[in-house]
């Protein structure tokens, strides 16, 4: 392989286990905005141009393998092992072999998912025009406990980075702190930490302590200060996750009100970073769009809509709390208030799903209505056909499931039961009441309800006398009591 030296390699350290989240899950792929906080780290760094991606794993390596290799096919990529925690320095040794070749690395931490292609590329414009051999990312904090603090020469370059456990008291007074992210010559980097011993409060492998083996040797080291350190707050606890969250939904939210985007109430909105919305469109509270899901132009979403990999077409009104899942809804089309559309369903334009109506592996024509009350499973609804209350496609007949076809300009009564697999041809119609269990030929009418007959007396020889029955068991028992 003949490696380009003017490329980029990036390594992001993910190898740890994030004891403060309390949890069962590795740190790295807790969810924020729908995507592990490792991938929108990685997003960030392939946006910023880099051309290799090693994340050093650790904790739960195969978890974290399995995400990356469903969230990242076809992407560069490699996962070296850290397979015992001996520090930052450490981690970035064990992913040498997955970045030789290249001329630059970027180190990066897998809990900062704030961090965009924005603060990454403004990094490397700064760095490349400095002609620095290494550049670390630094920003100032009235309170910096915890944090490593930058020891700067007086031309203001950087001479080392100190641990808070490491660092006397007039140390720990500089507010100027580490935050996490290098980049610089991939092979001075290697090579200073060949250097790095671990006669520290840790006994581990600073990665911080390249930055004084460097500057040792005269090599240029510089600092770029963030003016927006929250791009690089980590996350090791559950409240970190929820408040990181709500900044980076903050931002997505207030791109999609720049890109023409309605929404009635921000603060109840939730919208995933992987799901997006057509100019024109109205979103009202309480609304989610998780997951891959598409809304078209000029649409209406109304409050506590909950839609996860939906495809929503121009035009289409969605009433109140409608919840949908892997379903695609054509142009003009409407469905609720409280509509629940399973995996599989299609609806085609200018369709209308109504209130209380279920489907799955539904696939609606053009201007077919369910209107009300109906559960629709397996089956097919021809153009302008109209589906009354109460109809069911009973499709489950204990150990597989069948099919239902409904022709087009098809009229089917209320309370109708549709025996699958069964077909109703072309603008039959099916009187209210109707069980179908064989085929119906087109145009025709099907009926199917048994001879009226009256009982009279019924109450007065049935009914009175039960209810006095049980009237009398229930005083017996109280008066046990």
């Amino acid at each position: 392989m003949t490696e380009d030296r003017s490329s980029l390699a990036a390594v992001v350290l993910a190898a740890g286990q994030g004891t403060r989240m309390r949890s069962s899950m590795a740190k790295v792929l807790h969810p924020v905005l729908g995507r592990p906080m490792l991938a929108h780290v990685l997003d960030a760094a392939r946006s910023a141009g880099a051309d290799r991606l090693a994340v050093v794993v650790g904790h739960q390596a195969e978890a974290v393998r399995i995400s990356l290799a469903t969230l990242f096919d076809g992407v560069d990529y490699q996962t070296p092992l850290q397979a015992e925690q001996l520090g930052t320095g450490h981690a970035v040794q064990c992913a040498a072999t997955a970045t030789e070749g290249y001329k630059d690395l970027l180190i990066l931490c897998g809990d900062t998912p704030n961090l965009n292609a924005l603060t990454l590329s403004a990094l490397r414009e700064a760095h490349e025009a400095s002609g620095a051999d290494l550049t670390v990312v630094t920003f100032e904090v009235t309170d910096p406990t915890g944090y490593g603090r930058m020891i700067r020469a007086q031309d203001g370059s950087l001479t080392g980075i100190i641990e808070h456990k490491d660092a006397t008291e007039a140390q720990r007074a500089i507010g100027e702190v580490n935050a996490g992210v290098y980049l610089g010559d991939r092979d001075l980097i290697i090579g200073a930490l060949e250097k790095v011993g671990t006669a520290n409060a840790q006994g581990e492998v600073y990665l911080t302590d390249i930055v004084k083996v460097l500057a040792s040797e005269g090599r240029r080291v510089l600092p770029h200060v963030l003016d927006d350190p929250q791009r690089v707050a980590g996350v090791n606890t559950r409240e970190q996750l929820s408040i990181i969250e709500q900044r980076m939904l903050k931002d997505r939210l207030q791109a999609l009100m720049g890109e023409g985007v309605s929404l009635e109430d921000p603060s109840g909105v939730r919208i995933e970073t992987t799901a997006s919305v057509g100019a024109d469109t109205t979103l009202s509270t309480g609304v989610q769009l998780l997951g891959r899901t598409t809304i078209g132009q000029g649409c209406r979403i109304d409050a506590g809509c909950v839609l996860t990999d939906c495809t929503v077409g121009d035009g289409v009104h969605l009433k109140p709390y409608v919840v949908a899942e892997d379903t695609v809804i054509g142009a003009g089309a409407t469905a609720g208030p409280f509509t629940h559309l399973r995996p599989g369903t299609v609806l085609g334009e200018a369709s209308k799903i109504g209130n209380f109506v279920e489907t799955k592996k539904a696939v609606l024509g053009k201007g077919a209505k369910a209107s009300h009350l109906s559960y629709l499973g397996d089956c097919e609804v021809g153009e302008g056909s109209n589906i009354g209350a109460g109809t069911i496609t009973c499709n489950y007949d204990g150990s597989y499931k069948h099919k239902t076809v409904i022709g087009k300009e098809v009229f089917i009564g209320s309370d109708t039961q549709l025996v699958a697999p069964v077909n109703v041809g072309d603008r039959a119609t099916v009187g209210a009441g109707t069980t179908v269990t064989v085929d119906v030929p087109a145009g025709s009418l099907v009926v199917t309800r048994g001879e009226r007959r009256v009982i009279q007396g019924y109450d007065a020889r049935h009914r009175q006398p039960r209810e006095a029955k049980r009237a009398a068991e229930k005083a017996a028992a109280k008066k046990e009591q």
